[in-house]
């Protein structure tokens, strides 16, 4: 079941169009990522203390219509794979049920000295409820 956090565009996230820039959106979906961590109760400082980290090597958004100012959006987030030493992120934001841009994120584990390491098993049982029926 993906995660969801509702957030809303402010008027200093808009380009000179009137539209949320599209810088904006990579923070918002980042947001989205943390919230669904701190939910799972593995929040970043956690990670850190455990000797983990999460470091984003690649990141693909398509952006589907304009939004602006005032816009009450969604941030919609599953974790649709997890693998050795990595895991693939989905994201929609959307406003009402209409998706306005997604994202797919691949984000590696890593230790302090953010060298690969195998996807911590606890750290997959407690995204578990974030990952879409089926999924491997």
């Amino acid at each position: 079941m993906p995660h969801r956090h509702p957030v809303k565009v402010r008027f200093y996230e808009l380009d000179p169009y009137g539209h949320l820039n599209h810088s904006v959106y990579v923070q918002l979906f980042e947001t989205g990522r943390i919230e669904l961590l701190e939910e799972a109760g593995i929040p970043l400082q956690v990670l850190e203390e455990q000797g983990y980290r999460f470091l984003v090597s690649r990141i693909e958004t398509s952006f589907l219509r304009p939004v602006g100012a005032g816009a009450e959006l969604v941030v919609e987030t599953e974790v649709a794979e997890i693998r050795r030493a990595s895991s693939i992120w989905r994201q929609r934001l959307l406003v009402g049920d209409e998706p306005v841009a997604t994202q797919t994120v691949r984000i590696g584990v890593t230790d302090g000295r953010e060298r690969p390491v195998r996807f911590p098993e606890e750290m997959a049982t407690a995204l578990g409820p974030y990952r879409p029926e089926g999924a491997s």
